[in-house]
């Protein structure tokens, strides 16, 4: 395994716990959750000078830079600046990218972002096709990842009309 996809796994691992914190209902102590925050926070910006070697690697870590930016409360004034800067990379990569749970996840943590109904529409083609198999564990969290985004995208649309 490349140290890039190492360094990207030991991120989204990071994310995924902070995200993922007290749901055992023990109560989070502060010191914990700010460690957390703060180690996620410089993971980010250690990866983000760094470029992917493939599309899928470009993808997977414009993906867990937006998923790590997302999770910690922690910014030095310039963390919407690099998720903007992130979101270009991820547009680059998006073009040149097969229909794959790679190019999912990538769509829906652009989606988060930007709220751009296109991103749910292409996601849900690439996930029609997954019909009729069995799902891999991964397949069926981006379903639901899906699902969530989805729900709360519409929530958005409706609270900008009112």
């Amino acid at each position: 395994m490349s140290t890039l996809k190492s360094h990207i796994l030991e991120l989204q691992r990071l994310a995924d716990e902070l995200q993922n914190i007290d749901f055992d209902g023990v109560p989070v102590q502060a010191d914990v959750f700010s460690r957390l925050s703060s180690e996620i926070l410089n993971k980010s910006d250690a990866l983000f000078s760094k470029k992917g070697g493939t599309a899928e690697e470009e993808a997977d870590l414009c993906t867990v830079l937006l998923t790590g930016y997302n999770a910690t409360i922690y910014d030095y004034g310039d963390k919407e600046c690099k998720k903007q800067v992130v979101l270009n990379r991820a547009g680059t990569v998006l073009d040149v990218l097969a229909a794959s749970l790679v190019k999912c996840r990538l769509l829906l943590s652009c989606y988060r972002e930007v709220y751009e109904e296109e991103l749910l529409r292409e996601t849900r083609e690439i996930m029609d096709g997954w019909k009729g198999k069995e799902l891999s564990k991964e397949e069926r969290e981006t379903v639901e990842f899906y699902e969530e985004l989805k729900a709360l995208g519409e929530f958005k649309a409706i609270e900008e009309i009112e």
